[in-house]
């Protein structure tokens, strides 16, 4: 009864140390006799006890690596600490596990050198304004650098970059410099385009005050002309209706020389200058003259 008790707890210890259980998401590196066997996935594994014992168990997840900050030099001797991480994932975990001693180390020691070597071509100003680039760089070398190792390189991230307090006072006073340009050049745009703004309007009103002032002289002159017009109709049409009232009356000579006289006396009222005298009434004002002088003999012989 005891040897069966004994048997079964033997029994129950090797199968113990034959079955193993891989959780998803890991596989294990399992050796036989001190070499590389195989690499167990995940589910139910069955190895020989004391032959077979896993090596190491690896994790096929994403990982994070926090590196360190390090203080690196750029191109113009200003003494910077960058606080980088590092996200990677196991392709190949026997080459994970056999081909570097420690992966995360071999990673950080990689990153640290790689950063130097970046930063230090770079001044103060580029690390600030490239770090999708300077995360760039660093992913391409580490990524060819450890895919010997079995992993690939996701992604590298700057998570902060200190300069010294000094150079970050003169950075803060150099920024606040250059805002207040800003905001100097912006009220003065502002002014500028005001002063276009209110130039514009004067002009615009000008044009149209002249505009109006010119149809306004238009139309005057216009209506003084239409009124020049209907004044001299009204004038022909008084001379028309003379004309031929005395053509319809018969007027001897007499008769006309003295509606010519009359109308002469008319015309020199008038605000010309110049006044056309018709030949007939040349010879009417000759009679007149005559007509004087007789006058004059009789006055002088009464006299006597």
């Amino acid at each position: 009864m005891g040897f069966l008790i004994a048997l079964l707890v033997i029994i129950l210890i090797i199968a113990f140390l034959s079955i193993k259980i891989v959780k998803q998401s890991e596989v294990y590196i399992i050796e036989r006799l001190g070499k590389f066997y195989k690499v167990a996935d995940a589910g139910l594994t069955i190895i020989l006890p004391f032959f077979d014992h896993v090596r190491s168990v690896v994790s096929l997840k994403q990982q994070t690596m926090d590196v360190p900050p390090q203080g690196v030099i750029t191109k113009d001797n200003v003494t910077i600490t960058i606080d980088t991480v590092v996200f990677y994932q196991i392709t190949d975990p026997a080459k994970a596990v056999y081909e570097i001693q420690n992966l995360k180390k071999g990673i950080e020691y990689l990153a640290v050198t790689t950063i130097r070597d970046i930063i230090g071509k770079m001044s103060l100003d580029e690390t600030f304004s490239s770090r999708d680039g300077i995360n760039n760089q660093l992913r391409i070398v580490l990524d060819e650098a450890t895919d010997r190792w079995g992993c690939k390189i996701d992604r590298v991230e700057i998570k902060d970059i200190n300069p010294p307090a000094d150079i970050r006072d003169a950075m803060e006073k150099e920024m606040n410099a250059e805002r207040n340009k800003r905001a100097l050049i912006l009220e003065s745009e502002a002014q500028r385009q005001s002063a276009i703004t209110i130039a514009e309007g004067k002009k615009q009103a000008a044009i149209l005050e002249a505009e109006a002032d010119k149809e306004s002289q238009i139309r005057r002159a216009a209506g003084e002309a239409q009124a020049i017009k209907e004044v001299a109709e009204a004038k022909a049409r008084e001379i028309q209706m003379v004309y031929e009232a005395m053509k319809n009356a018969n007027p001897d000579d007499k008769l006309v020389q003295l509606k010519s006289l009359e109308a002469l006396e008319e015309v020199a009222k008038g605000d010309a200058n110049k006044v056309f005298i018709p030949f007939e009434a040349t010879s009417a004002l000759g009679s007149l003259g005559a007509i004087k002088e007789v006058l004059k003999d009789d006055n002088k012989k009464k006299k006597e």
